[in-house]
């Protein structure tokens, strides 16, 4: 990818801080982090407080969407002439329009006046962590293999 056409590498750092974040509160809503002693080692009691850790992972995933918007322009404007999604891209993509959707049924599941039955909710559920867990493999397997989400248009 030419220089000019990545993002910034500040961008990019920030991106990968806001998805380490999202995971590490995503988790620490679950009360292992109490449960496994990680809350007890210094400076970690506020892992487990749990509004704590949703506060956070609502802003973090406010960011994240803000960031997935600028890389969607960026693409349809910039990108698109020169550059393709590969097939492990679009598998990604799919996956993070996964882990969106039901994220934002999580935080629709939250508000006052709002009622999901405990199927769906912890359908919901589970399907977001799945979401979750399987992009984390992919991701490991794309970085191992090298695999790019964006290649050169031939």
């Amino acid at each position: 990818m030419p220089r000019s056409d990545r993002p910034a590498r500040m961008v990019r750092h920030m991106y990968h801080l806001v998805v380490f974040g999202l995971a590490f509160t995503g988790f620490a809503q679950m009360p292992i982090f109490k449960r496994y002693y990680l809350a007890d080692v210094p400076g970690f009691a506020w892992t487990a407080d749990y509004y704590l850790n949703h506060r956070i992972h609502y802003l973090l995933a406010a960011l994240l969407l803000a960031f997935f918007t600028y890389v969607i322009i960026v693409y349809a404007t910039v990108w698109r002439s020169r550059w393709q999604i590969t097939r492990c891209g679009l598998f990604s993509l799919g996956l993070w329009s996964g882990i969106v959707v039901t994220g934002i049924m999580r935080v629709m599941k939250n508000q006052p006046g709002m009622h999901f039955s405990p199927t769906t909710t912890m359908w919901v559920d589970w399907l977001h962590l799945g979401l979750v867990l399987v992009l984390g493999m992919v991701s490991g397997i794309m970085a191992l293999g090298r695999r790019k989400i964006l290649i050169p248009r031939s």
